[in-house]
């Protein structure tokens, strides 16, 4: 992993990350649940193909000085017709940091690398349920779209 900016967020920072490690693993397999009841945790090789793709950065946050991982978050991007489309996907704080700033720090980072790539825009979807988290994307200047979304369910 190598440091990203240091955030406004005291006491957090944003890495990504660029190869697999022991504590970025031990992170995945205590965040996982957190972050989905139904999802299985990646394997080791799952997780290096989303870190070799060029169409996904994973971004994770440490708390310092310990540097514990406490969260991570995917930036999605691909390129369509219309634009560079840029997504962020499976935000998850551990239980035991929320309110730190990590979240925020974590969402800053990918908005500043879907910029410097040239996204013209991010989306993100959030369940009504996760309140803390929509209040935390509309602080951040995320604007709630009126629109549907669908799912295919292939399995």
């Amino acid at each position: 992993m190598t440091p990203g900016n240091p955030t406004e967020e005291p006491g957090t920072v944003v890495e990504t990350v660029r190869e697999l490690s022991g504590d970025f693993l031990t992170a995945v397999d205590r965040l996982m649940p957190q972050l989905s009841a139904s999802a299985d945790i990646p394997t080791a090789a799952q997780l290096e193909e989303l870190i070799d793709s060029p169409a996904t950065m994973l971004f994770v946050a440490r708390l310092l000085p310990a540097g514990t991982i406490v969260g991570m978050l995917t930036l999605v991007m691909y390129r369509i017709p219309t634009g560079l489309s840029a997504v962020i996907e499976d935000v998850v704080v551990d239980e035991a940091a929320r309110g730190s700033g990590a979240g925020a720090s974590l969402v800053r980072a990918a908005l500043e690398e879907a910029e410097r790539r040239g996204a013209r825009h991010v989306d993100l979807t959030s369940r009504p349920s996760r309140e803390a988290a929509n209040r935390l994307y509309a602080r951040l200047g995320f604007e709630q779209r009126a629109t549907n979304v669908y799912r295919f369910a292939l399995h």
